[in-house]
């Protein structure tokens, strides 16, 4: 089974929580057991596990990135002015693979996962979400 996401981002860079949507298209797949592939469209974008109680984790992601690839010295950036975007989103990568048991994903109590937004706001970021099972 393979369902898209659609969503709207806010920001130039930040993490947006699409566990909830990730869970309904796993229930509505009825598989008990396989795996769920989250893969996002876009060389400025990622998805990311990460820790969904303490928000700070999250903003604690962005200021890394942020300090790790700073916006503004890369060749890239005389294109289109984004080349930090790039390659935050290269690092981080375009996916993660949960595996679903007993129909639900396997994820801990205090993993979510985030669409990583590395060059918004942007209309339109698409997910894909790929149910596949296993046995």
């Amino acid at each position: 089974m393979q369902e898209r996401i659609f969503l709207r981002t806010s920001a130039r860079e930040g993490l947006y929580d699409i566990t909830g949507r990730v869970e309904e298209l796993v229930a509505g797949s009825h598989i008990k057991n396989g795996l769920v592939n989250v893969y996002v469209r876009g060389a400025t974008a990622a998805i990311m596990i990460q820790e969904n109680w303490d928000e700070s984790v999250q903003t604690d992601v962005i200021h890394l990135m942020q300090k790790l690839i700073p916006q503004g010295v890369w060749l890239h950036d005389a294109q289109d002015g984004n080349g930090d975007a790039h390659l935050k989103a290269g690092i981080v990568g375009p996916q993660e693979t949960i595996p679903v048991m007993n129909g639900k994903m396997a994820l801990s109590t205090w993993q979510n996962i985030f669409l990583c937004e590395f060059d918004g706001p942007r209309n339109k970021r698409e997910v894909l979400v790929t149910v596949t099972p296993c046995g």
